[in-house]
């Protein structure tokens, strides 16, 4: 890949980048030289948080503001960064925006919080994990990676460099590249191919443990994979 994922592949979108997690990738990857597009089903809250971005990184940062469908019509890499609760009707909504050739990084986590439960614990997916459900709803032709369930969303929006790794899973190699690009960009972050999409099930019940663990141990937790060659975060 170019220096910027965006001289390939066009802009980056972030779908729900007004919350927590999608914020704090999008300002991250602004921060990296990235044009990113804040995608939001309020498109006025989208230019707001894109302002705000910028007011962060400087004005000469490529951020803008829009609505999801507006943003899915203007990259071919977007972020999905949603509650598990609004993943599938988002998706249902985006699926005529959604074009062939473009790939969909999917963060989603089915935490139990989205049914009014606790958030250290996981719900029972029918497809087996919050990304098997995407696949089954995007039309064909729009690759799918799964990444970023196990970062904090605290930490992604401070300035210090993370202290972590970011397990990727897909069945498409150009789409598992372009992710783990996109993450090797985060400063502290080790991207890590985590083979196929199935593998997500595994990724995202980490979601969960790490979130007990910070509860109870007063931080925000991340994984480390140990033991493996250098070759293994190419």
């Amino acid at each position: 890949m170019s220096a910027t994922v965006a001289n390939e592949r066009g802009a980056i979108a972030v779908l729900g980048g007004t919350g927590a997690l999608g914020y704090g990738l999008a300002l991250r990857w602004a921060r990296a030289g990235e044009n990113v597009i804040i995608g939001s089903r309020d498109a006025a809250r989208a230019k707001a948080t894109a302002a705000e971005i910028r007011q962060h990184v400087g004005e000469s940062a490529q951020v803008a503001g829009m609505g999801n469908a507006a943003a899915c019509a203007a990259a071919n890499v977007l972020v999905l960064s949603v509650p598990f609760e609004n993943q599938a009707e988002v998706l249902k909504q985006l699926k005529v925006s959604l074009r062939p050739g473009s790939v969909l990084i999917d963060c989603t986590v089915p935490l139990a919080s989205s049914v009014g439960g606790r958030a250290s614990r996981m719900l029972g997916v029918w497809q087996g994990s919050a990304a098997e459900q995407a696949a089954e709803l995007l039309p064909k032709g729009v690759a799918l990676a799964a990444a970023f369930q196990n970062v904090s969303a605290d930490l992604l929006r401070g300035d210090e460099p993370l202290d972590c790794d970011v397990i990727v899973c897909s069945d498409d190699a150009e789409a598992g590249q372009i992710t783990r690009t996109l993450a090797a960009k985060i400063p502290g972050v080790r991207a890590l191919d985590g083979g196929k999409l199935e593998n997500a099930r595994l990724i995202e019940s980490i979601t969960a443990l790490l979130i007990g663990l910070s509860i109870r141990h007063k931080g925000h937790g991340g994984i480390r994979v140990t033991g493996l060659s250098e070759e293994a975060y190419k």
